[in-house]
């Protein structure tokens, strides 16, 4: 699925698209614990970044532009510009978020460092702030990039309820 949504993202035309979080890590913990690429993947998330338009109306347009593309496809697609983000994030997850300059800074901020992995639509390249060994090991840390405990505990105990050989440090 993941090759089938980088292929259509760029008909998007949006600047710095980013397919990132749990469709590529959690595809990567599924090969190890030998299920389907992609088992219990709820959706696909993709970021974007448009500085210039931080109306919901706009991300709105593109959210519709996506729907609209995918539509034949059997997954949920949650497009989201991170130009917008400290305009809900606070609400949403009760922590505010400071204002980032582009998708990759949206990528750095996962509360566990090695989901922190996304790839570029334009180019198909990889994009690991933290590297990926951690991820193939199934080491869970805390993103020092994101100090929020709380919210690092909750996602490292979710993911080791699916994937139980992960590992929980710091």
């Amino acid at each position: 699925m993941n090759t089938v949504l980088l292929a259509r993202l760029p008909a998007l035309g949006l600047r710095q698209a980013f397919l990132t979080a749990g469709c590529l890590f959690q595809a990567a913990w599924n090969h190890r614990a030998g299920h389907p690429p992609g088992w219990g993947i709820q959706d696909y998330d993709v970021f974007y970044f448009d500085s210039h338009d931080l109306s919901w109306d706009a991300e709105d347009r593109a959210i519709r532009r996506a729907a609209e593309l995918f539509r034949d496809l059997p997954v949920k697609v949650e497009l989201r510009n991170q130009a917008r983000v400290h305009l809900w994030y606070e609400a949403h997850f009760g922590v505010a978020s400071p204002v980032l300059r582009s998708s990759r800074q949206g990528i750095d901020r996962y509360p566990v460092a090695c989901t922190c992995v996304g790839i570029e639509a334009a180019t198909g390249a990889l994009y690991a702030p933290n590297g990926l060994e951690d991820l193939w090991q199934g080491v869970l840390r805390p993103n020092p990039r994101n100090p929020h405990r709380g919210m690092f505990r909750a996602k490292a105990e979710r993911y080791r309820r699916r994937w139980p050989f992960l590992r929980v440090t710091g």
